[in-house]
């Protein structure tokens, strides 16, 4: 959990966390994480903006639109983000997956700080079955991912299994393994334990309940924050 809060870092500059902070949002679901982790998703428009906090507090938020692209993702604790840039060789696209059960993508996002890109290339493709977590009807998925440098060399993949809401337009992490340029890889278990909604107990928690002994004496290097977000959300 340490590791990735710092490997977080890798995102941008302090802007962009000021102007996430005056977005116009409404919390709609707290969901408790099997990772030592909880996530506060807000409804802004037709997107939502997720806040991941662990023992420490509020340290990540993503912005996802309707396709659940990544259009911002803000280290807290060090003020960084990171932007989708324009014009991607192959939008990610959550409507595509629905309609045809498999979404291929190919895009880049923008370091704020830096202007370095980052290049996302993958697919994720319905493994048919479903199952229902607290309450929340779910189906499964699987996924496949591999970060590129500027420079075109392979920075890390991710491949595992998710979870879609179609109702919320979500993914939801569960397992996968992550290697890293080196060839080190490390495994992750982050799928959602339980769901609160408003007038729910646990709804608006900004504090972790499971897991977080083993986590923390664990505590896996893993890659740059995208291990908290499903599929390419």
């Amino acid at each position: 959990m340490f590791a990735a809060r710092v490997l977080l870092a890798t995102l941008g500059v302090f802007a962009p966390a000021f102007a996430w902070a005056q977005a116009s949002c409404e919390l709609e679901m707290t969901v408790q994480l099997q990772s030592c982790e909880v996530a506060n998703f807000e409804r802004c428009g037709d997107g939502w903006r997720i806040t991941y906090s662990d023992g420490g507090g509020p340290f990540f938020v993503s912005e996802i639109d309707n396709e659940t692209r990544w259009t911002r993702s803000i280290s807290l604790e060090w003020g960084d983000a990171d932007l989708l840039s324009p014009n991607a060789a192959d939008e990610a696209s959550f409507s595509e997956l629905l309609a045809t059960g498999r979404d291929d993508y190919d895009f880049k996002t923008r370091n704020s700080a830096s202007g370095q890109e980052t290049r996302y290339v993958g697919y994720d493709v319905l493994a048919g079955g479903s199952v229902t977590i607290d309450g929340v009807q779910l189906e499964r998925s699987q996924f496949a991912m591999t970060a590129y440098g500027a420079d075109g060399a392979m920075m890390w993949s991710r491949e595992g299994t998710q979870y879609i809401s179609r109702e919320m337009r979500l993914f939801f992490a569960n397992a996968e393994v992550f290697e890293n340029a080196e060839g080190h890889r490390e495994q992750r278990a982050s799928a959602p334990v339980s769901f609160a909604f408003n007038g729910e107990e646990g709804f608006g928690a900004d504090q972790p309940e499971l897991s977080c002994d083993m986590v923390l004496s664990a505590a896996p290097v893993l890659n740059n924050g995208a291990d908290l977000l499903g599929g390419h959300s």
